[in-house]
């Protein structure tokens, strides 16, 4: 029965909950280019990161190639 109860009053207030969310939510031309934004550096610092990791290690390979051609 608590739970019958609990989600009417939770459908029941549902549309009043959405309309209230959309007045304080402030959008603006600016949203979009933020939004764009933040993705495109979730998507690019992975490769970013990569490029670090194969660049740090090639050189480290280098240097134990010098080493071992040096003894």
């Amino acid at each position: 029965m608590k739970r019958l109860a609990s989600w009417v009053a939770l459908m029941a207030f549902m549309p009043a909950a959405m309309a209230d969310s959309y007045r304080y939510m402030h959008v603006s031309i600016d949203t979009p280019w933020s939004i764009f934004i933040f993705l495109l550096f979730a998507v690019l610092t992975p490769f970013i990161l990569m490029a670090i990791l194969y660049w740090r290690n090639a050189i480290r390979r280098n240097a134990e190639e010098d080493a071992k051609g040096e003894e």
